[in-house]
């Protein structure tokens, strides 16, 4: 190709520049300007040229460029209707990538999927997603259950290390088991903030998220399962049982909620960040059968 690579910083602002694109806060915009980066998160994505990619947030098309160097097909949500004629320019050499206006978290990504790939396609996510909607969309689409292998997403280093943390971590808390239910969570690697423009405040990390065949605990009502682990969190210095009580006060009895979890050999002195997702399966189903709702 005869231009720089799009995450360069001359080119990156040059292309901001021709376009008068002024940076929105409120979508979370930060350009990466460190083409190695981008290329680190296509390979630790496994892509391949089978492969499909989805995109989360193209910006103005520097990680994209990077996918579409490698996929057979690549699907991008943006959001933000002014960079839609920068990717038409920025993105003009790949014509097997598409482009789609619109906020992933209202999309209906099943039918995009069997629309854009062929069935059966090895497909993987990739994102630089803005901070203030990491978790929404990372949960969109991990409980939509997507036929997707793997998830890679740049995100605050913070929330990265709070996903892939293990239990007995300062880090390990109700989100870690919500996303670990679906995937195996791993941090890649961190990038600085100071390959971004505009430089934001944090640090970031890159999170691969495997996705599970199945989850690694069956239980007798997910949705049930999921509450009681962030009632459980309420109070992170609180032990389980002060916190399950108060969550049950209007259900159960202190004594019935210590019995429950003494029950399952659970030490009700124990804090939340302690047990692990199979020790809250078991709880989980002991109260479900307990209270019943």
């Amino acid at each position: 190709m005869s231009q720089k690579e799009i995450a360069t910083p001359t080119r990156t602002k040059a292309i901001l520049e021709a376009y008068g694109f002024k940076v929105k806060k409120s979508l979370g915009q930060n350009f990466l300007i460190e083409p190695n980066v981008l290329r680190n998160i296509v390979e630790a994505a496994g892509i391949t040229g089978e492969s499909g990619v989805i995109e989360i947030g193209p910006g103005i098309g520097a990680l994209t460029e990077q996918s579409a160097k490698v996929a057979e097909r690549v699907l991008a949500y943006e959001i933000d209707q002014r960079l839609l004629p920068i990717l038409q320019d920025t993105l003009s050499d790949y014509p097997h990538v598409e482009v789609c206006h619109g906020d992933v978290l209202k999309a209906d990504v099943h039918r995009d999927v069997e629309r854009v790939f062929k069935k059966g396609q090895d497909l993987a996510v990739i994102a630089n997603l803005p901070y203030y909607v990491t978790t929404p969309i990372m949960m969109k689409l991990l409980e939509e259950e997507l036929p997707v292998r793997v998830m890679v997403m740049m995100m605050q280093k913070e929330v990265a290390e709070r996903i892939a943390a293990v239990p007995g971590s300062k880090n390990y808390g109700s989100l870690s088991i919500a996303v670990q239910y679906y995937a195996e969570a791993e941090t890649v690697f961190h990038v600085s903030k100071t390959v971004f423009v505009p430089q934001p405040n944090v640090d970031s990390a890159i999170l691969r998220l495997t996705k599970r065949d199945k989850p690694p605990v069956e239980v007798i009502d997910e949705a049930y399962f999921f509450a009681l682990i962030q009632g459980a969190f309420t109070q992170r210095r609180k032990t389980v049982l002060n916190n399950l009580s108060t969550y049950f006060k209007d259900r159960l009895t202190k004594a019935e909620t210590a019995a429950i979890l003494h029950s399952q050999d659970i030490d009700p002195v124990r804090r939340a960040e302690t047990i692990s997702i199979e020790e809250f399966a078991r709880i989980s189903d002991a109260f479900y059968m307990k209270t019943g709702n």
